[in-house]
This record gives C-alpha cells, sequence and structure tokens, in this order.
C-alpha cells in the first residue's frame, strides 16, 4: 500500500465536549480522524481530562489553535509554545494549524483579525511561523481565513498566502468554505482561488456552514449545515488535489450526534468518487 503524505485520512469530525458521551456509547466508523483546539484541552485534569486521554490513545488527532495570534504586533507568547509541545506530544497529534491571522496586542481581542497584504507582512508573519516551528519541533500549518476588511492591502489575498507559505516553508489548512465566503464578500472566483493554491503544501481540508447576512455578505460562523455551493467546490477540490482529509466543523448550534454524521457521510462519499478504483488482489492508494 502505498503511503500517503497525509497525517490523517478520511473524514474528521470536530471533537466537542457535548460529543463525547455519544461518540464513546457508539464509535462511528466513518470518522477517520478528530480535531481539537489544545487551548480547551491544556492542563484540563478530572473525568474530562481522562476521557480525553482515552480518545487520543484511540483515535488519530490534529489540533487547529486558537490564540498563537501569528500576526499579532506583540512578541510570540513562548511560554504557550512550550506548553503546547508537550500537549502535541503527550497526545501523539499528527498535525498542527492555525489561523493566518492575529487575535491579540496587549490582551486578546476575541476575534480573528485580517492581516494586511503587504510585503513587510509577509516577512514579519513568515519568520514567527519559522520561530513557531523550531520550538514545537515540527511543521504547522496555516489556514486561509474569513475577512471582511483588507486594511493596508499591497497585494491580492491568493499572493499573499502564497508567499507566507513559501517563505515560512509551512503547510496550508485548506478552508473551503472561508474560499467560499471571501469569494462572495470580495467578489472573486472561487475555483480559481482554490486552484491558485500550492497542492503540495496541503495538509488537510476544512468544511464548513455559514450564514447569510446579505446577497453580498456571508459570515463565517461554523453554526448551520454546509450548503450545497460549498460541497460543489469541496468537489472541485478533490478534482484538482486529489482525495484530501476533510474535517466537518461545528462549532455551535451543535446538532444530534446521526445528523452531523450525515454531513460526514457526504464527505466519505465524496472521496469516494475521487478515490482510484481497487483492482483485485492489489492495494488501493490511500
Amino acid at each position: 500500500m502505498k503511503e500517503s503524505r497525509y497525517p490523517v485520512h478520511g473524514a474528521g469530525l470536530g471533537l466537542r465536549r457535548t460529543l463525547m458521551g455519544p461518540l464513546a456509547d457508539q464509535p462511528p466508523a466513518q470518522v477517520g480522524f478528530y480535531e481539537v483546539a489544545p487551548e480547551n484541552w491544556i492542563g484540563i485534569g478530572g473525568v474530562y481530562g481522562r476521557q480525553f486521554r482515552a480518545f487520543t490513545e484511540r483515535y488519530p488527532f490534529v489540533c487547529h489553535g486558537l490564540s498563537l495570534s501569528i500576526g499579532s504586533p506583540s512578541p510570540l507568547d513562548e511560554t504557550f509554545l512550550q506548553r503546547l509541545k508537550r500537549f502535541l506530544d503527550q497526545h501523539n497529534i499528527r498535525g498542527y494549524s492555525e489561523h493566518l491571522s492575529y487575535c491579540s496586542d496587549d490582551g486578546h481581542l476575541y476575534d480573528l483579525m485580517p492581516i494586511p497584504f503587504t510585503d513587510e507582512a509577509v516577512h514579519y508573519v513568515a519568520e514567527r511561523i519559522r520561530r513557531t516551528q523550531d520550538i514545537l519541533e515540527r511543521r504547522i500549518a496555516m489556514e486561509n481565513v474569513s475577512y471582511y476588511a483588507a486594511p493596508g492591502k499591497e497585494m491580492e489575498e491568493i499572493d499573499f498566502i502564497n508567499a507566507v507559505l513559501q517563505e515560512a516553508d509551512c503547510e496550508l489548512l485548506l478552508d473551503v468554505n472561508n474560499i467560499y465566503v471571501n469569494s462572495i464578500n470580495h467578489q472573486y472566483d472561487a475555483e480559481e482561488f482554490l486552484t491558485a493554491l500550492p497542492a503540495e503544501r496541503v495538509m488537510y481540508f476544512h468544511i464548513a456552514g455559514h450564514f447569510n447576512e446579505a446577497e453580498d455578505l456571508v459570515v463565517d460562523t461554523h453554526g448551520a449545515d454546509v450548503i450545497d455551493p460549498v460541497w460543489e467546490l469541496l468537489d472541485k477540490a478533490y478534482a484538482h488535489f486529489g482525495v484530501v482529509p476533510t474535517l466537518l466543523e461545528r462549532d455551535f448550534n451543535i446538532p444530534p450526534l446521526p445528523e452531523l454524521l450525515g454531513e460526514v457521510d457526504r464527505i466519505t462519499a465524496l472521496q469516494a468518487q475521487w478515490t482510484p478504483a481497487r483492482a483485485p488482489g492489489h492495494a488501493g492508494q490511500l
């Protein structure tokens, strides 16, 4: 069997505490991996800590961070990064990603703010990503984020993302929904943007739901079902990149587990359409 370059496989699900009981009682075979925000679990002990450890011992996990604030004017929180490294190693986390944005200055802003699309910002952010990778002793992935304004813009979003990935020599967490959201809000072609991203740097995909505030304003919420145009864009992503591990994000308005698994099933069905058929007696490609 040909070894995949991806750290995980198949369709993934964000692990939320409200889901831990149902998932433990009836482990779903269609979930290939789970994702958590490490900030929600570092230092957690007691019942929840033991439950989480039981999950990470049994299933592949990736982590998607919330507070690294890679574009912040404040210094990197290297104390946090040392704690994060211990957490990632302790739980055998397969991959770590963060947002290509910032969320703090002197204090936390409790939102993901857009980094100016400038050459200066490329160099600044890339150096901070390299330092983060040195401390964690692993390559990390940066996620293309949704944004609603572009202050100080001197280059296009796609050029900014590609320049950061190249200079930092890091991976990409490709969020399909964010491309769709931004394509509506900033009026560009979603498929053209998608195919301009570097396939060799993709670690895995995100897919999620959003909220239509107005005809020309879409808000990335992770609080609704994935809509058909986003599923169609995911299908185009598989056509272009091949079958990439794909995680379903749902952060609030979380439905019963069987409803969530229905969307996971849709991911696996799309992946199956783009998976090469296995000839009798031969192992297929992951």
